[in-house]
């Protein structure tokens, strides 16, 4: 499996605003976890092109962490800054 649990804990320590393996609430931290899970289905339909089903939870993904970039930008503009800077998304 290609997310598995220490991976998880590690992504929330890492990015996470408590930088605590438990917070897995806060917006960083599910951004965090939604980056991961986006590059690892856009390298799967890099070989696979005809998966559309992984396609359409894909953009799903991306709209779920499109939609907690858009909280952090309403509620706290230097949060949502280092969140771009820190995992290397671009706007």
């Amino acid at each position: 499996m290609y997310l598995t649990s220490e991976k998880k804990t590690e992504l929330f320590k890492n990015h996470g605003r408590l930088k605590a393996d438990t917070d897995t609430g806060s917006p960083e931290s599910q951004i965090a976890l939604f980056t991961y899970r986006i590059q690892h289905l856009t390298n799967h339909l890099k070989t696979n092109k005809k998966d559309h089903s992984s396609r359409l939870g894909l953009l799903k993904l991306v709209g779920k962490r499109r939609s907690l970039l858009n909280y952090l930008i309403k509620n706290d503009i230097e949060r949502y800054r280092a969140v771009l800077a820190d995992l290397g998304i671009r706007k």
